[in-house]
């Protein structure tokens, strides 16, 4: 049934605007500060509150509906809680403004449109470029591939508990909440990313991935942005120099190519898991 489910998140993403519907976080940031207002409740309280409990319910309501029907009941469950556990936003639609500025030529207007669509600042726009590269791994990662993982490999109660810790951790107010979320994200982390990392080798560039994560394969602190931009780039062999105009963005194409490529891979995976299995 995962694999089922797997195709059609794919075909909601692709025909129907569900996602955008369902991802409605508003009752959840206003949960979060309230109990952030509140000083008897701990940190790691707050977490059990927003995160454990909404994750226990659903498994508790998964085995009840698993054994009737022949999962049949389950399966909207699964689908709807999967697609509320991929990332906010699309993350090759927010670069559209930033690529039309540097397609022009306008350093300067990217930077601004970077600044205020994406977050992202830069003395200069060779730098603002490896930012914009790095921000779309990134969200490429944490928006679908970590959430595909921990659904594959533990159910929608681990892809919903990937994406509750996210929330935690973008919209607290708290600075030991907030860390004690990151901390716990980083957890998540870990093993999809360097999966992904592996990914990236087997579809792009191999020796060059395999430099790159020869030193950090098992290094626990650094961070998970940093490391996907890393393998990423050295997939799609990326020059080190960006120019502004059309052939400026190519690095960008590769980027998103390489990412569909590591998609593709993995659903192929999925798909001979479930045939053997």
């Amino acid at each position: 049934m995962n694999f089922l489910v797997l195709l059609l998140v794919l075909w909601v993403e692709k025909f129907s605007a569900l996602r955008q519907r369902l991802q409605r976080d508003a009752f959840f940031v206003t949960e979060l500060a309230r109990l952030e207002r509140n000083d008897k409740h701990h940190s790691w309280w707050v977490l059990a509150i927003l995160v454990l409990l909404p994750v226990a319910l659903l498994v508790l309501l998964l085995q009840v509906l698993e054994p009737v029907a022949y999962g049949l009941l389950a399966l909207p469950v699964h689908l709807l809680v999967l697609i509320y556990s991929l990332g906010r936003g699309d993350a090759k639609g927010s670069l559209g403004p930033f690529r039309d500025a540097w397609r022009r030529g306008d350093e300067q207007a990217a930077v601004h449109v970077a600044e205020r669509d994406l977050g992202l600042s830069a003395d200069d726009g060779q730098s603002l470029v490896q930012k914009v590269q790095g921000y779309l791994l990134w969200q490429a990662f944490q928006s679908f591939f970590a959430v595909i993982f921990w659904y594959v490999l533990l159910g929608p109660a681990a892809a919903l508990a990937y994406r509750l810790l996210a929330l935690c951790a973008e919209h607290s107010r708290n600075p030991a909440l907030q860390e004690r979320a990151r901390q716990l994200r980083h957890a998540f982390d870990w093993a999809p990313v360097r999966v992904l990392a592996a990914s990236f080798a087997l579809v792009g560039n191999f020796v060059a991935v395999s430099r790159v994560m020869l030193h950090e394969l098992l290094n626990w602190h650094i961070p998970a942005a940093q490391l996907i931009e890393a393998a990423g780039t050295a997939a799609a062999e990326l020059p080190p120099h960006t120019r502004a105009g059309p052939e400026g963005l190519a690095g960008l194409d590769n980027l998103w190519e390489l990412l569909l490529r590591s998609a593709v891979l993995w659903y192929a995976f999925f798909a001979l898991w479930t045939v053997l299995g």
